[in-house]
């Protein structure tokens, strides 16, 4: 038997006339799907931390696993902003802007293939700023910042899949052992509720990660909250030129390779601009796309079948570099 406490508040009900606005019942009913895609996006991204890279790049060994990160099996799986199934993770970097010289330097498996652009360089980073890495998986990105902040700089990576985080950890000894820095943490956290204080950051940059956010326009307001008044945002992202057609949509293996979340890049605009971004600056870079389909991709390759008559991939996707300012 139950006992009710009479001094505890009445419980609201949604149906109820305390809470039965359209917008209140539309936020609790996208509460479970938000939390779905998470969790959908988590286990698909241990599951490349654990196989080495996304399943069209990862080493010879693991290819003979009859599962990719998405559930598929045999050759079914690959691809898509994670790598292409023909190329190593070092050339996907060195083919979206990455020097040779910066991955050369890089602890061993820190590359695994997941780029779409380059937002380090973007970013222009100065000695002495602090770096935030949204989505910072094994630490690619991190890596490549810190020798470039130095000694007095700081960079903290972020992401939300434990085995990620784990593997990051791993590499910072060989980290510190090749460039003598000690100037780079990883923390476990969400990109909608980034754990770092209120205007402690110099740059925010992520790279191939905001697309998979359910919400996206609460990432961007995060960003402008931990960014210092001046503080600067470069990311490299995919983003949609049209809507894609509901099967790709719904095509799990599309969400984790970076597609199937995609935003349309004038509500990428809005969302920016909301939060309170100035100087904002979004530069197409349809040669990705148009790359990943030379290649064969097999992820792409997929789409071209659930896409309209006489369409291609680089029709509804672009890599998009996306750089704003928070007002000073």
């Amino acid at each position: 038997m139950t006992t009710s406490n009479p001094h505890a508040s009445p419980a609201k009900s949604c149906c109820g006339p305390d809470c039965c606005s359209a917008e209140t019942a539309a936020e609790h009913a996208a509460e479970p799907a938000a939390a779905d895609i998470r969790d959908r996006v988590r286990e698909g991204y241990a599951e490349i931390a654990r196989s080495g890279a996304w399943s069209g790049v990862r080493p010879a060994s693991a290819r003979t696993q009859k599962s990719s990160c998405c559930g598929s099996g045999g050759d079914t799986g690959g691809g898509g902003c994670c790598g292409p199934a023909t190329l190593t993770p070092d050339q996907v970097a060195q083919a979206v802007g990455y020097a040779s010289s910066d991955l050369s330097h890089l602890p061993d498996g820190a590359n695994m293939g997941l780029s779409c652009g380059n937002p380090t360089a973007l970013a222009s980073l100065r000695p002495g700023e602090t770096v935030l890495d949204l989505g910072s998986g094994a630490g690619f990105d991190c890596f490549i910042a810190g020798p470039k902040v130095g000694p007095t700089g700081r960079v903290i990576g972020v992401d939300m899949t434990p085995d990620m985080l784990a593997k990051a950890r791993r590499n910072l000894a060989p980290y510190r052992a090749r460039s003598g820095l000690d100037n780079i943490e990883f923390r476990l956290g969400e990109i909608e509720n980034i754990p770092v204080a209120d205007s402690s950051v110099d740059v925010v940059i992520s790279n191939c990660v905001l697309n998979l956010s359910p919400d996206k326009p609460r990432v961007w307001k995060e960003i402008a909250r931990v960014l210092k008044p001046g503080g600067r945002v470069a990311v490299s992202d995919l983003a949609l030129l049209r809507p894609l057609p509901d099967a790709v949509r719904a095509d799990l293996e599309a969400l984790v390779g970076c597609i199937a979340g995609a935003e349309l890049i004038e509500n990428t605009e809005r969302s920016i601009r909301a939060a309170g971004l100035t100087d904002l600056v979004l530069t197409r870079k349809p040669d990705y796309i148009k790359a990943m389909s030379d290649w064969q991709d097999p992820l792409y390759q997929r789409m071209l079948g659930q896409l309209p008559e006489g369409t291609t991939t680089a029709d509804f996707i672009t890599s998009l570099e996306i750089t704003a300012r928070k007002p000073a």
